[in-house]
């Protein structure tokens, strides 16, 4: 069996990690393209428009991610549809992320001021003006720090992805750690990139929160 080193742990830790953050930002931006259209449907005032996107984020917030890649995995073939472990995942972390973002998001809108509403109103706006040059912008600088935070919940999913055989970091830590009987190791650095990845998202969202405090105050 050939001897490895501490070297060639991490090299191909990173080699994996790469899928990490891919996964990641797919899932991120997709998910959050999803979730303004979800946000303008459930703001715009049918009301069953607005209970199906409530259904929506209640059935992906209310069920874990695992069930979800299962089904969709597991379940899609059963149906005719194919898909490989990255489909799968993608598609998986996308609901799962829009579902979560959906959510901020309204409770950002709904922090504005109704009066805003009324006053854009008065000025003969429609729903789609109102949104996007008064509602919006207030709401982005409310929404910008939770939706930061939330990215470092979306990194740390993708390791949820490893279950239906997705060669992410997590995934790739168990490979190594089988073939190189040095599971402390292994996970170690594991963690260790887990944290590179995800800190710098945490320290940037505190930050945020700071100046966006200080700016409202």
């Amino acid at each position: 069996m050939p001897e490895f080193t501490l070297w060639d742990i991490v090299y191909n830790l990173l080699l994996a990690a790469r899928w990490t953050v891919l996964l990641s930002l797919v899932a991120f931006v997709v998910g959050g393209v999803v979730a303004l259209l979800l946000l303008l449907v459930r703001t715009a005032g049918s009301r069953w428009a607005s209970r199906l996107v409530r259904g929506y984020v209640e059935l992906f917030q209310g069920t874990p991610l695992l069930m979800q890649l299962f089904i969709l995995f597991f379940g899609l073939p059963l149906i005719g549809i194919d898909v490989s472990p990255w489909i799968a995942a993608m598609l998986g972390l996308t609901l799962f992320t829009s579902a979560f973002l959906t959510e901020i998001w309204r409770g950002c809108v709904e922090s504005v001021n109704k009066g805003q509403w009324e006053a854009s109103a008065t000025l003969g706006m429609n729903f789609t003006q109102q949104m996007r040059y008064i509602i919006l912008p207030q709401a982005l600088r409310i929404g910008i720090a939770p939706t930061v935070g939330f990215s470092v919940q979306v990194v740390k999913g993708t390791a949820v992805t490893s279950i239906i055989g997705f060669v992410e970091l997590t995934k790739a830590g168990s490979m190594i750690s089988n073939a190189t009987y040095a599971p402390f190791t292994v996970y170690g650095c594991v963690a260790v990139l887990y944290f590179v990845i995800c800190y710098p998202l945490s320290l940037y969202a505190r930050r945020l929160e700071g100046k966006l405090h200080n700016v409202s105050r």
